[in-house]
């Protein structure tokens, strides 16, 4: 039987280019245990591991660089233009993550964890992961720093940006199911002003719901 969990498990999501990481990075200073869900999807898939030879089979060894691990840009390829072989990925790698997931929260309620656990993914409110969180923070933007910061860490053009950010759910729409929003706009110290706050809150959201 799992042990109980004393800590508050915390959704962390935003759109493309939105500053995500860079909010993340600022809860783990402050305390935050920070689950990661893109580091998650790349552990599931390292050599050997089932899912990786699960990927294996359905998708062929063209798909593996010379050192046998997974050429995530090609496999890409392949599954961005062929919605069934998405699905076929995604029903191989999301238990995969999912029980990863799991195993990581309970390893953290058997040694007693007590604080903050943050679970960093993007598309969560999409998955519906967000209704499994006890919290939900959401990052947002506005257009115009969105589509600069896209240019400036991916080198796309305006359009090319525009059709990403346009691909995504609305940030308006996300921030309207979000427990606490973050406005990540401005610079740095503004944002890490925000987060401040934010966690001192759900500090608070723990201790009133520890003290029941």
């Amino acid at each position: 039987m799992s042990a109980p969990r004393r800590f508050l498990l915390v959704g962390l999501t935003g759109g493309i280019a939105t500053g995500k990481s860079t909010v993340s990075d600022i809860l783990r200073r402050l305390g935050g245990e920070i689950i990661d869900a893109d580091q998650l999807a790349r552990d599931v898939v390292e050599p050997e591991r089932p899912a990786w030879k699960q990927i294996v089979a359905e998708f062929g060894p063209s798909v593996l660089t010379a050192d046998g691990s997974l050429d995530r840009k090609k496999l890409g390829a392949i599954v961005f233009a062929d919605p069934e072989r998405r699905r076929r990925l995604e029903a191989i790698t999301h238990p995969a993550i999912r029980a990863r997931f799991l195993a990581r929260l309970d390893e953290l309620a058997a040694r007693g964890f007590a604080g903050v656990v943050v679970f960093d993914a993007a598309v969560m409110i999409e998955s519906g992961n967000y209704k499994n969180m006890d919290r939900l923070v959401v990052v947002v933007t506005d257009d115009a720093t969105q589509a600069a910061r896209l240019r400036e860490r991916d080198g796309t053009d305006e359009a090319e940006g525009r059709r990403k950010i346009a691909s995504q759910m609305p940030l308006a729409e996300k921030a309207k199911l979000a427990d606490y929003v973050i406005d990540n706009s401005g610079d740095r110290e503004v944002t890490a002003e925000q987060v401040r706050r934010v966690f001192t809150a759900l500090v608070s959201d723990l201790n009133a719901r520890s003290a029941v």
